[in-house]
């Protein structure tokens, strides 16, 4: 009884947490593109992993004022992404985005994790993870990931870093043409454990063009990827809800 019951408060602060966070990005006004980081820091952002998401998504940090540094092992390989996004945007390795980076968008192949994971130090860097485990490209960690749920195994192969699952949930194609669009914004849903992370996570959400809903914790990350019922659900964040209602968590 007594652990059921510190499991189900438990439970519960996680759910107001994520509610909480909700609400307070819900209530902020987005402003104009053009006028995204008036009065805000600039974050430093690392791509790692710059194929269709990481280059789509960085470069609409890129548009919105924050200097991105995309990485890969044969950085020369960037020149013309970087070339193309101008001043703000630069190449680099993997070890040198993490040095520059406030922020990384993680977007590579799952299968990659464990290893980025032995190679780098991760300890208090904010992780937005982007990344999916998809047979048969990914070998037997999707497996693990199915079993133990995909942010939980995200945390477990990046130690101490503080992981928001994002950008996800649909394709870069989509998320390059949805952004900013005219009216209502497309809801982008938003997991994980650490509220300070999940506010950065959702103010970089709102500068790439979209309207951030947090689901819950890093535990509640399969809703929303592949197999999930909120995946490939685009539509605005009411729409969104709705559909978290419908589909609701097991």
């Amino acid at each position: 009884m007594g652990q059921t019951g510190k499991g189900f408060r438990g439970g519960r602060r996680r759910l107001l947490v994520a509610a909480t966070l909700s609400a307070a990005l819900g209530a902020v006004e987005l402003p104009a593109q053009a006028q995204t980081l008036r009065g805000k820091p600039r974050s430093k952002i690392g791509v790692i992993g710059s194929g269709h998401i990481g280059g789509t998504i960085g470069g609409l940090w890129v548009s919105a004022g924050h200097p991105v540094m995309f990485s890969s092992r044969h950085p020369e390989e960037l020149k013309s992404l970087v070339d193309k996004l101008g001043p703000l945007a630069q190449a680099g390795t993997v070890a040198q985005a993490l040095a520059f980076a406030d922020v990384v968008l993680l977007a590579v192949p799952y299968s990659a994790v464990p290893e980025l994971g032995r190679q780098n130090d991760w300890k208090g860097k904010i992780v937005l993870d982007a990344t999916n485990a998809i047979s048969p490209r990914d070998g037997a960690i999707v497996d693990e990931a199915k079993a133990n749920g995909i942010g939980v195994t995200t945390a477990k192969y990046l130690p101490g870093a503080r992981i928001v699952r994002v950008f996800n949930f649909t394709s870069a194609a989509t998320f390059q043409r949805e952004s900013n669009r005219t009216g209502l914004l497309m809801a982008v849903p938003m997991a994980g454990n650490d509220a300070a992370a999940l506010m950065q996570a959702g103010r970089l959400v709102r500068d790439a063009g979209f309207q951030p809903v947090v689901v819950g914790g890093l535990s509640s990350a399969d809703r929303f990827a592949p197999g999930g019922k909120l995946y490939h659900v685009e539509g605005t964040e009411a729409e969104f809800r709705k559909a978290m209602a419908q589909y609701p968590a097991p």
